[in-house]
């Protein structure tokens, strides 16, 4: 049952993780280095060690610190976030101790306003989440467009609070509030060969600094199987924490799909396409030896460079430990879905 899974012990939980600071110092050296004109398919291994989180860290320097208290301020500088009018309560993960709204916008993973955590905070001001629509392609019986409140209406709106573990080797617990993907798929009718979903998400200099640098082959693109895009966990997430999604986090509306990585989770989708073939996705294009097309949270297969064994709780405190990371995140009952599938060959 899904509330068995949501249990979890309050008091197990861990600390922040942050970037050391000759991290982010190389990998902006190495992006300044490299210029606008590389191409994010030759980007190499040494690169996205740069580029990632290094799991287990410690904080050397003030520099990552000084941005982190930055994007708070410029979070609480902000203009208020609309509340959203009317959502359902749901008992998904009631006993979890949730990540403060603080850590959860401003410790970020969203390159498109540029690769540090505190980057997206204070580079997304500019980005305007509305109008918003989202085109429908592919294998549909009829290709059309579907705006931001139209989707909203497509079912009620529900709160579900998930556990994000992000390959990085951290995690959070976040109060979603979106629908079921699967009310989408419903409304957009694929026919009987799409056997994929590919999400396309916004891809705008103008107000995406970091689209602007090869640091990935823009525009982001993730994608599931059909049965998993109709699992019943699957959420479009259109707020947090009762409000709409600050820029932040993916505004207006991003993929949550809690047994997996936090990469899987495109953020501000601009296209959903129904495919035939598995999609070639942006992170399996940077680094196909690193990271997978399903991205199952498996503690049995480590990334090559860092353990996926055990996890780091952002805002924990200092001297918390690290917790035992779960087959699929602890949601086991996505299990039989890969039944018969080698999860380490096709990680």
């Amino acid at each position: 049952m899904i509330l068995d899974n949501n249990k979890r012990n309050p008091s197990n939980i861990v600390s922040s993780e942050i970037t050391p600071r000759e991290v982010f110092e190389n990998r902006r050296q190495f992006i300044k280095a490299a210029g606008f004109g590389l191409a994010a398919g030759a980007l190499s291994t040494s690169f996205l060690a740069q580029a990632a989180t290094v799991v287990g860290g410690e904080t050397k320097g003030d520099g990552v610190l000084i941005g982190r208290a930055n994007a708070k301020n410029q979070t609480t500088k902000a203009t208020k976030l609309e509340k959203i009018p009317a959502y359902k309560k749901t008992n998904y993960g009631s006993d979890e101790k949730l990540t403060s709204y603080e850590d959860v916008t401003t410790y970020n993973n969203f390159y498109e306003f540029g690769t540090s955590k505190s980057d997206p905070a204070i580079h997304s001001t500019l980005f305007k989440p509305r109008p918003w629509s989202i085109s429908i392609e592919g294998e549909v019986k009829k290709a059309k467009t579907i705006s931001i409140e139209d989707l909203m209406k497509l079912a009620p709106l529900e709160e579900r609070i998930y556990r994000m573990r992000c390959v990085e080797g951290w995690s959070m617990v976040i109060p979603w509030v979106g629908l079921p993907l699967a009310s989408l798929v419903k409304w957009a009718e694929p026919t009987g060969n799409a056997k994929y979903i590919e999400f396309v998400t916004a891809n705008d200099p103008k107000t995406m600094d970091g689209v602007r640098v090869p640091v990935l082959d823009w525009p982001y693109v993730e994608g599931l199987r059909m049965d998993e895009a109709t699992h019943p966990l699957t959420l479009l997430a259109v707020g947090l924490y009762g409000e709409v999604l600050p820029n932040q986090n993916g505004a207006p509306v991003r993929l949550v799909v809690p047994w997996k990585y936090g990469f899987k989770g495109a953020k501000s989708i601009v296209k959903i396409r129904f495919v035939e073939k598995m999609p070639l996705t942006t992170w399996v294009k940077a680094g196909p030896s690193e990271y997978g097309f399903y991205a199952n949270v498996n503690p049995l297969v480590e990334h090559p460079r860092w353990t996926q064994s055990s996890e780091k709780r952002i805002g924990a405190g200092l001297f918390a430990g690290r917790i035992k990371t779960k087959m699929f995140n602890g949601y086991d009952e996505v299990g039989q879905m890969y039944a018969g599938l080698d999860l380490r060959k096709n990680f």
